[in-house]
């Protein structure tokens, strides 16, 4: 199985409002750079849509190391959010809906194809790869709000 780093992030101008998402894919020495817009999004949908995107590029079953910034992604799997809310009929513990449904049930669709370690970093710090995908996320909303 190959192994794949994968660095996401997700940015949103306003809170719902333009929003975009940037990935980089690391395999062996190639980088490859992913990003795009939304509007009327939120962040955390960024955040997970950069995640969904990324993994979506990868042609076969792959090891992964996922490193993203957003505690709401990578706690999604790392605290079993996604199992609970699976065998809730994805509702909460509260009995409501879970947010961003369908994105966290094609993440965890993703996930069976791949064996992924998510890996949270911290954000708009030092980990240059991180950097990088906020700025892919932020150019996808300079370059497309003006429309």
């Amino acid at each position: 199985m190959k192994k794949v780093s994968i660095y996401t992030d997700g940015a949103c101008s306003g809170n719902p409002g333009d929003g975009g998402w940037g990935a980089i894919l690391i395999y062996g020495n190639h980088e490859k750079e992913v990003s795009g817009f939304e509007k009327d999004t939120t962040n955390n949908r960024m955040e997970l849509v950069a995640a969904i995107n990324a993994l979506k590029m990868l042609k076969e079953p792959c090891e992964v190391d996922l490193y993203s910034d957003s505690a709401y992604l990578v706690n999604g799997f790392l605290q079993n959010w996604v199992e609970k809310w699976k065998k809730n009929g994805w509702k909460t513990s509260n009995k409501e809906e879970v947010k961003n449904m369908e994105l966290w049930q094609e993440l965890d669709r993703l996930s069976n194809i791949h064996k992924i370690r998510w890996i949270k970093v911290k954000g708009h710090s030092d980990n240059e790869y991180n950097n990088r995908c906020d700025k892919l996320a932020t150019d996808e909303i300079k370059k497309n709000s003006k429309k």
